[in-house]
């Protein structure tokens, strides 16, 4: 029931259809905010605690029933509606936005305190959004129909979710980083504020003291805006106990670079990927027992190892005529093709003419056959933008160029360089799906090497990797080599044929040589095969094994 003319605030007297307007246009932005703070917990919690899938699954399940308990509360608020509704605005700026930020330091200065600091600003945001809408639709319903009231609302409501959910990872996070991105929406949240302020200016009881919270919350979101960087490096410095000279990212993976004392060292969302000092170890172990064993590859393929350091590695062998690349993240293709630093580190490798570099998914890849192809330049962008602080590098330099069809084409030797299988989207590249597709593009005489985890830490999950191999009806002849920086870590040459020890290596190898490599094949007692079962796509038990083998080291 609509109040009387007499009763209405001078507002709604003049411009009841513009305020009708404005107020579901404040339905998109309050929708659009909530999602990005929801995406950006999401996001937070799979970079620190892994699991991507059971993080997003647990913080949109407490953040909508938080939502849920909001909406309930909101019957509790009866008298001087568009002053509780300023006020939550103002509350949901400074929660959400600054959610990312505190998340982040949080994960530096006090890793412990994380998981209750993500579930506690979750619930708060959830409870403070949640009471956002119904409030809306009670200031909404002096003027509007309940019919149309409800169909209006919802509809702004899901149309601000649809813009969020597609500009997050595409535009958002590439272009300001998870703090900037937070920040901006907080301060949308406070322009929403500041609206509600001017145009229940005449109901507001205690203007002054309104308008002085909305002044002090927008300074408060803009100057964290403005110092995004300095919290980043603050906060990142202290995570990875040192400089951090290169970070990028992706709607993939967050990429950091680290330089210290014993040289430069690659992250992927806070998981240590190579150390220089040592790099060469795992890269020499990696790809020289397989390529030298087939005696004279001509066609080589590299799943992962965007870093281009397996690429090195390859182009030692005169006989190679070509080697396919097939890297997910052009981010990362790019960065190690470019800046100087890493572009010494992999030798130029991947700016070789016998390169040839598909950025799509190796799964993928791996199904297309004939209809995906190296053909053209590869996906890369030219500046790189944390997801933490948005700060852009360029890139500098040109491009490494794709040529030539790779098609269904069979491959002597294939590398496949995959990061340790912490989730389910990674897991996908260690099941008998994935290896059977491998199979099909090797030679009858060729041999394919996996990397494999840590045999010592993770035996169950070193030989699950073994007995999915040889379920899709290949050899799995398993080795490790010890990499300081992770200790014993392992790997598996996948085959159609017996494997045969190689008689000579290339020249000016660090770690290998003819005499040591038949070492890397002795297994301890503590490192033996154990009975595993064979990774599906449909159970993952490697993931889950993984998580379980790893989660004790830090106990």
């Amino acid at each position: 029931m609509s109040l009387p003319p007499s009763r209405q605030s001078p507002a709604l007297r003049r411009a009841p259809q513009a305020l009708e307007v404005t107020l579901l246009a404040s339905v998109f932005v309050v929708a659009a905010c909530g999602l990005v703070y929801e995406l950006a917990a999401g996001a937070l919690a799979s970079y620190v605690l892994g699991d991507s899938i059971l993080q997003f699954s647990t913080v949109i399940g407490c953040y909508l029933f938080a939502m849920g308990v909001g909406s309930w509360l909101s019957r509790f608020f009866e008298r001087q509606l568009p002053a509780h509704f300023l006020r939550i605005e103002l509350l949901v700026a400074l929660a959400g936005g600054c959610l990312p930020a505190l998340l982040f330091v949080a994960n530096a200065y006090m890793p412990g305190a994380f998981r209750l600091l993500l579930y506690g600003l979750v619930g708060l945001v959830g409870v403070l959004v949640g009471l956002e809408i119904p409030l809306v639709m009670r200031i909404l319903k002096r003027e509007v129909a309940l019919k149309e009231l409800v169909s209006q609302v919802l509809t702004f409501d899901y149309l601000g979710a649809l813009a969020v959910s597609v500009a997050f990872p595409l535009l958002l996070v590439p272009q300001l980083g998870l703090i900037r991105t937070g920040l901006l929406f907080g301060l949308l949240n406070a322009a929403v504020a500041v609206w509600a302020l001017w145009v229940f200016r005449h109901e507001l009881r205690r203007f002054a003291a309104h308008a002085t919270a909305c002044a002090l919350t927008v300074a408060v979101l803009g100057a964290g805006f403005a110092a995004a960087d300095h919290i980043t490096t603050l906060a990142e410095d202290k995570f990875y106990h040192e400089p951090v000279v290169l970070s990028a990212s992706s709607p993939y993976q967050r990429i950091v670079v680290t330089h210290g004392r014993t040289g430069h060292k690659l992250f992927l969302n806070g998981n240590l990927q190579f150390a220089q000092r040592d790099e060469y170890r795992y890269h020499e172990a990696l790809v020289h027992p397989a390529m030298a064993a087939f005696g004279a590859p001509r066609r080589v393929a590299v799943l992962g190892g965007g870093d281009g350091m397996a690429v090195r590695e390859i182009l030692k062998y005169p006989s190679v005529e070509s080697v396919t690349l097939v890297e997910l993240d052009p981010h990362m293709t790019g960065l190690f093709a470019a800046d100087p630093a890493m572009v010494r580190l992999n030798g130029g490798a991947l700016s070789s003419p016998k390169l040839h570099i598909v950025n799509t998914d190796a799964f993928q890849w791996l199904q297309a056959g004939d209809d995906m192809s190296a053909d053209g330049p590869p996906r890369v962008d030219g500046a790189f933008a944390s997801p933490i602080e948005g700060a852009s590098a360029p890139l500098g330099g040109s491009a490494p160029r794709a040529a030539g069809s790779v098609g269904a084409d069979m491959f002597d030797v294939i590398v496949v360089d995959f990061p340790d299988p912490t989730n389910f989207s990674i897991g996908k590249l260690y099941t008998n799906t994935f290896y059977s597709l491998l199979a099909q593009r090797l030679s009858a005489s060729g041999y394919a090497v996996i990397q494999t985890t840590s045999p010592l830490v993770a035996r169950q999950s070193f030989w699950t990797v073994a007995a999915t191999i040889e379920s899709v009806g290949l050899r799995a002849t398993p080795y490790h080599a010890n990499v300081p920086s992770f200790g014993e870590w392992g790997f598996i040459i996948a085959s159609h044929r017996p494997w045969h020890m190689p008689t000579a290596l290339p020249d000016g190898l660090r770690f290998l040589s003819p005499q040591t490599v038949p070492l890397l094949f002795d297994f301890p007692v503590d490192m033996a095969r154990v009975p595993a079962q064979v990774n599906r796509l449909s159970n993952q038990v490697l993931v889950s094994t993984y998580e379980r083998e790893w989660g004790r080291v830090g106990q």
